[in-house]
């Protein structure tokens, strides 16, 4: 009788768990620098994809920017031809080193190819929102395509952009994702986001913003702000290379729970 009474009861505390507590685990792979026929890029890039398809239950991945090392037409199409071999959707998130106007890809011929190469990938602009269970996802552009440069900028039309769907889902767990970091542990002042407190300024109107997560600094760093965990990962070609693997778990009644995993890459020996 006490067995069934205690069974009982760890089934009321799984489906309690069940109904209130949300988690996701995802792969972010920062700033990969990726060259054609660069021999070790492409390894590098080749491992992370097979490490990430090796790691269980990975919801996607997301390239956090800078995924070229400059932006060529004939490097994306291998790029992208990499990333498929992902055993998981994939998102893609514009830097500074992919996209110039006048002088290789512009962010809609970036998108484009993009597509091109895959026929899963919808999205048309570099500003967009996926969901994934209760989670909403969103990915915020602040790459400058005319004059491109080591400072994020994020236009008054992006930030408008981006509170309306904070309002829409002000209901929802909210992550960002983008390329240059808001808050950092280390202040470069070359690599900063151009008028940054208006950004931070919206972000604090809203309480249902768990994480911003970011690359660009080539560089490790996680600090909280107002409630909101501001991730910032290191670039795949750091030494030894590295990926970060992230969850989260949201629980009615109590804080989101971030938990944060740098992963290096062991490449075969020759």
């Amino acid at each position: 009788m006490k067995k069934n009474i205690f069974l009982s009861l760890a089934a009321c505390l799984l489906i309690q768990c069940s109904v209130f507590a949300d988690t996701i685990k995802f792969a972010q792979i920062a700033d990969a620098h990726f060259v054609k026929n660069d021999k070790y890029k492409t390894e590098v890039l080749e491992q992370v994809i097979k490490d990430i398809n090796n790691e269980k239950d990975i919801e996607f991945t997301i390239f956090s920017g800078d995924n070229l090392d400059s932006p060529r037409t004939e490097y994306l199409p291998e790029f992208i031809k990499i990333a498929n071999k992902l055993n998981n959707p994939y998102y893609i998130i514009i830097g500074n080193h992919d996209v110039f106007r006048n002088n290789g890809l512009s962010k809609e011929q970036y998108l484009q190819i993009v597509k091109d190469n895959n026929i899963f990938y919808k999205y048309k602009k570099p500003n967009y929102v996926f969901k994934k269970d209760n989670f909403v996802f969103i990915v915020v552009d602040g790459a400058k395509e005319i004059i491109p440069g080591s400072t994020g900028y994020y236009k008054k039309e992006t930030l408008d952009w981006l509170e309306k769907q904070l309002q829409k889902y002000k209901n929802k767990p909210v992550i960002i994702l983008q390329h240059f970091p808001l808050v950092s542990e280390v202040e470069i002042k070359s690599h900063e986001v151009y008028q940054k407190e208006e950004y931070l300024e919206l972000l604090d109107k809203y309480d249902n913003v768990i994480s911003v997560i970011a690359g660009h600094l080539h560089m490790n760093s996680e600090v909280m702000r107002n409630g909101v965990y501001h991730i910032t990962t290191p670039t795949l070609l750091y030494n030894p290379p590295v990926y970060k693997i992230i969850t989260i778990t949201t629980t009615k009644g109590f804080s989101p729970m971030i938990y944060t995993e740098l992963k290096e890459v062991d490449l075969p020996k020759q």
